[in-house]
């Protein structure tokens, strides 16, 4: 028995409309919602056209703090 092509999700999903995909994956809304049900040529397809996908960066939920300057 095989193990099934894991996928390729970064836990940094954000939806870029421009491109219509994942910022962190790659893949498109219809791959993220089906891909258990995709079967594993598919999802091989799909992580050939992903694989060299690269995320964006995902901006840190903490405030920067202030720098200073010399006076």
């Amino acid at each position: 028995m095989t193990t099934p092509v894991a996928s390729p999700c970064r836990n940094l999903c954000a939806l870029d409309r421009q491109r219509e995909s994942c910022t962190g994956c790659g893949r498109t809304i219809e791959e993220i919602v089906h891909w258990r049900s995709l079967t594993d040529a598919q999802r091989a397809t799909v992580m050939q056209r992903v694989r060299d996908f690269q995320p964006a960066e995902r901006p840190s939920p903490f405030p920067q703090p202030a720098r200073r300057t010399a006076p």
